[in-house]
């Protein structure tokens, strides 16, 4: 038996044999009492706990971010903490991460009911799905200006805010091992959060947050070789002429934070003109369509970099239009109860992705290379994947930005495997995993799951992707 197999056998017969008080009530302050979720509209009954509430990470502005916990199907108390951050910037963990990705539910069509996910990743880890910055989902400001002018630096560090808070409220994950993970703009929020929390720890020695390490997937990482390599891999794949690959390549200067009107005509002409009705988060995966048409919405890697980008929804090999069915979900009066959000009455409609903090983002790192080289130097894990039909953060711009590093190489690339066939190409170096994941998009547990599972798996305990 595989250990995939293992990890899902165990969760099945967990599933039949623990009690609704799997979670343990040691450990929980009477405020993490008030945030315990009794069941969900629609909700399958299952053995592990789930909690959800505000934080509030700023009095004097009044922003207050909104998070889901679901504990492990087993042995919540001896899991690890996994933090779940989705990019955008402005995008929901809940829409994306928790709803159609990692998390244990999924929703149907009509948004009435809920049905399990099992290759959720609380098969082996308790979840943590965090709203951030706020303005996104559920998370919210009482100072409007905030929605207007924000960025990197201020996410990471009501991110950090939110952990030391949470942690209170829940201490029984003070001394947890914890991991954060994410995709897309996650690879800005992810390592600026790891970098917050070891400066965090150096000023508080005797109450450290245990962070372990890092997972990011389709991750942005520096805005010169995602540019460079998100050209390229459109050219690679035939979605380009080569007389519009040679006008980008010469005409625009991709370390600039805004290209010249030149190169935006040029990517505009590209994506209009030449690149035909697909997906640019997984280019062989059909649309979703409604009454014919196809349906344009905002995406979570809609700041490639800093550029606006409206497409389809699509799933190969699932309901294309997952993103909507959770519009209409969390939206539901009955849903925000059960959640304990929009306690508030925040005036506008629960979105997937909020467009006003993409277009008001102010404060973007040209690169992220360097608080890589500091957190391999702190000794913490680090796993870089890329689902290789995503032509948004495609593989080529992640393994242009990683070659930065020089890093040596400790096991050369080699293809891993799960369920006897290739799951994709893995190689590890000095200090960081790289791994794709083939035949995946944008977001990589959604496409593949059972890969994206297995991938996670490895990274918790430390060992290479399994080479048969």
């Amino acid at each position: 038996m595989s250990f995939l197999s293992l990890v899902l056998s165990l969760a099945l017969l967990a599933s039949c044999c623990i009690g609704s008080a799997s979670g343990g009530a040691g450990g929980l302050s009477s405020e993490a009492e008030a945030d315990r979720i009794a069941s969900l509209p629609g909700q399958p009954q299952v053995p592990f706990q789930q909690y959800s509430g505000y934080v509030t990470v700023n009095r004097v502005a009044g922003r207050a971010l909104f998070y889901w916990l679901t504990e492990a199907y087993s042995r919540p108390l001896s899991r690890p903490l996994v933090i779940w951050l989705n990019g955008g910037p402005g995008c929901s963990s809940v829409a994306y991460g928790a709803s159609e990705e990692i998390g244990p539910f999924r929703i149907n069509k009509t948004a009435s009911e809920l049905y399990l996910n099992k290759f959720s990743w609380n098969n082996v880890a308790n979840l943590l799905f965090l709203e951030t910055p706020a303005g996104v989902g559920f998370s919210y400001t009482n100072r409007s200006s905030d929605l207007l002018d924000t960025g990197d630096l201020r996410t990471a560090e009501d991110s950090l805010e939110f952990i030391v808070k949470w942690m209170e409220r829940f201490p029984r994950y003070m001394k947890r091992e914890v991991y954060l993970a994410g995709e897309s703009y996650a690879g800005h929020y992810v390592p600026q959060l790891a970098k917050q929390i070891l400066e965090h720890n150096l000023r508080n020695p005797n109450s450290p947050i245990n962070l372990k390490g890092i997972m990011v997937g389709n991750a942005v990482t520096d805005n010169y070789y995602d540019n460079l390599g998100t050209v390229t891999y459109w050219w690679s794949h035939a979605m380009i002429s080569d007389r519009t690959y040679k006008q980008l390549i010469h005409t625009c200067d991709f370390r600039k934070q805004k290209e010249s009107n030149e190169c935006e005509s040029l990517y505009s002409y590209a994506m209009d003109q030449e690149f035909g009705n697909i997906d640019q988060y997984n280019i062989y995966a059909p649309p979703c369509k409604s009454s014919g048409e196809t349906v344009s919405l905002s995406r979570q890697g809609i700041r490639l970099p800093h550029r606006l980008i409206k497409n389809s929804r699509p799933i190969s090999g699932y309901d294309p239009c997952t993103e909507r069915y959770a519009e209409i979900y969390y939206n539901r009066l009955d849903v925000q109860r059960a959640l304990h959000a929009n306690t508030t009455r925040i005036p506008y409609r629960w979105t997937a992705c909020s467009e006003q903090l993409n277009t008001n983002w102010n404060d973007s790192d040209v690169s992220i290379l360097p608080i890589y080289r500091d957190m391999i130097a702190a000794g913490l894990r680090i796993w870089v994947f890329s689902g290789d039909v995503d032509s948004v953060v495609p593989v080529t711009a992640t393994r242009y930005s990683l070659a930065r590093l020089k890093l040596a190489t400790k096991v050369p690339w080699y293809p891993w495997y799960v369920m006897k066939q290739v799951g994709g190409w893995t190689e590890v170096y000095e200090g960081l995993t790289f791994a794709t994941v083939r035949g995946a998009g944008h977001e990589v547990p959604l496409f593949k799951p059972r890969a994206a599972l297995q991938l996670f798996t490895s990274f918790l305990r430390g060992e290479p992707l399994p080479k048969s």
